[in-house]
């Protein structure tokens, strides 16, 4: 009885194991059979020159997650321009004396607004604008001030081109 019992359970598992094998993964959101997958269709995508220095970071980072790090498609099928806009503002300060008080802390607003064309027809495929806010210690050594606000501008670039 323990022998047949134990060759029913070897046979029901060799079932289940076949079973299982007949089950194939696929794309949660979107089509097995899709022509064109998202890394693909982001890879033809190619952004325009832009004129700052903060946009110029957003750009970098958008073409190195959108292509792999292969830089901007040879034929574009879609053509994105970005505008980048950054303000600072003081976040706490120090009390220096009963007349002066001194920023220690500041927050970097950085806001990219993009536009996606299709390259042939020049229809808006896509459109949208995203924030980000970046903190940032600001001492009193005026070099150390610049290159705390320059990093607070690389770490804002690399989130908003992440959120875009």
């Amino acid at each position: 009885m323990l022998r047949g019992l134990a060759a029913g359970l070897g046979l029901a598992m060799m079932a289940a194991a076949l079973l299982g094998a007949g089950c194939t993964a696929g794309p949660l959101y979107g089509n097995a059979g899709s022509p064109t997958s998202v890394p693909s269709r982001l890879a033809s995508i190619e952004i325009e020159d832009v004129s700052t220095r903060q946009a110029q970071e957003v750009r970098n980072h958008l073409i190195f997650m959108f292509g792999g790090g292969r830089g901007s498609p040879a034929n574009p099928a879609y053509v994105m321009r970005i505008s980048v806009s950054a303000s600072s503002s003081a976040a706490a300060q120090i009390v220096v004396s009963a007349t002066e008080q001194s920023p220690s802390s500041s927050l970097l607003t950085m806001t990219t607004t993009y536009t996606v064309r299709d390259a042939e027809s020049g229809k808006i495929v896509a459109e949208g604008s995203r924030s980000v806010v970046s903190a940032y210690d600001v001492p009193r050594q005026h070099f150390a001030a610049e290159r705390a606000y320059r990093d607070a501008e690389d770490r804002a670039a690399r989130e908003v081109a992440e959120l875009v």
